[in-house]
């Protein structure tokens, strides 16, 4: 199984929202806090991101902007205009906004776009990126991530039959895309990568990663773990503390539980089916446990949830 997808599976929540915004110079976009991440995409001209925390950053033509935590931000011509706040609607879409009143074609043209996210089980592969993720045109880089975006606007640009599921699916491939170039670059960059991005790339830690994410409910042993990437049990465990933040069966059952949450709020699935797969012999034994890590009993979270 696919780690970075299990990671972002595990947060989502809703439909993603996008749109294609026209601008007049001087402009400014003030974005409040959200449950939710974003991203944005110069088609043409020029903006300035202003995060949350952190400097002002500069984005160009072709420059892809992603923010993962929700803090707010804004987006202008340049960084000391005057912003109109603008607020997401509950179901994380944009609101309509007003179109520029003079005849003149926009100076900057952006693609952007909204993820309604559940933060409760936020995964460490996505709360360890930074405030930007800042992927700037370059190239030949990122190919993958550059024709999802040419779809995405062409989609937007020109609504079609069936554009609603194809839009739906595009934002959630453009989001793997995204988190893909960023650890790509993190992993191949300059410096020694950190983190999630040092643990993907170690190739015992993954193989490990891998394997709990593609059979939870296998009764999984440190030993066993550490095989599958040529280890003893005692560096295996040594390397995935360091590497992942907690040790392998701890990270285990995190998983477990974050794999049964997502179960009982998508699924209709019997307690029962829940517990078998997410490793758990009795139906019992689940309910104890995921109480122990939620607060509440399975069946009352389940409808709290729906």
């Amino acid at each position: 199984m696919d780690v970075l997808s299990d990671a972002v599976a595990a947060m989502r929540s809703g439909r993603p929202h996008s749109g294609r915004r026209d601008y007049l110079a001087p402009w400014g976009t003030r974005f409040e806090p959200s449950d939710g991440a974003g991203f944005h995409v110069v088609l043409r001209g020029s903006a300035w991101l202003v995060p949350a925390e952190g400097d002002p950053v500069a984005l160009g033509p072709g420059d892809v902007a992603f923010l993962a935590h929700g803090r707010g931000h804004a987006l202008a011509s340049g960084p000391d205009v005057e912003m109109d706040l603008v607020r997401l609607d509950p179901d994380g879409a944009w609101p309509e906004l007003p179109s520029p009143e003079r005849d003149a074609p926009p100076d900057t043209v952006m693609l952007c776009g909204a993820y309604l996210l559940d933060r409760s089980r936020a995964h460490p592969l996505l709360t360890e990126l930074p405030e930007v993720v800042h992927l700037p045109a370059r190239v030949g880089a990122h190919r993958s991530l550059r024709a999802a975006v040419e779809l995405l606007g062409a989609e937007l640009e020109e609504a079609q039959p069936g554009a609603d599921t194809v839009v739906a699916s595009l934002l959630d491939t453009l989001l793997l895309y995204i988190l893909r170039a960023w650890w790509q670059g993190e992993r191949h960059g300059t410096g020694q990568p950190t983190g999630w991005a040092a643990a993907l790339a170690d190739p015992a830690v993954a193989a490990a990663l891998r394997a709990i994410h593609g059979d939870p409910a296998h009764p999984w042993t440190v030993e066993e773990l550490g095989a599958r990437g040529g280890l003893s049990r005692a560096a295996f465990a040594r390397r995935f503390a360091a590497l992942v933040g907690e040790p392998p069966l701890a990270y285990l059952t995190w998983w477990r539980m974050t794999t049964a949450g997502r179960l009982l709020r998508t699924d209709d699935l019997p307690l029962r089916q829940v517990a078998q797969r997410t490793g758990y012999a009795s139906e019992f034994a689940f309910a104890k446990a995921f109480k122990r890590e939620y607060g509440v009993a399975p069946g009352q979270y389940r409808r709290r949830a729906s």
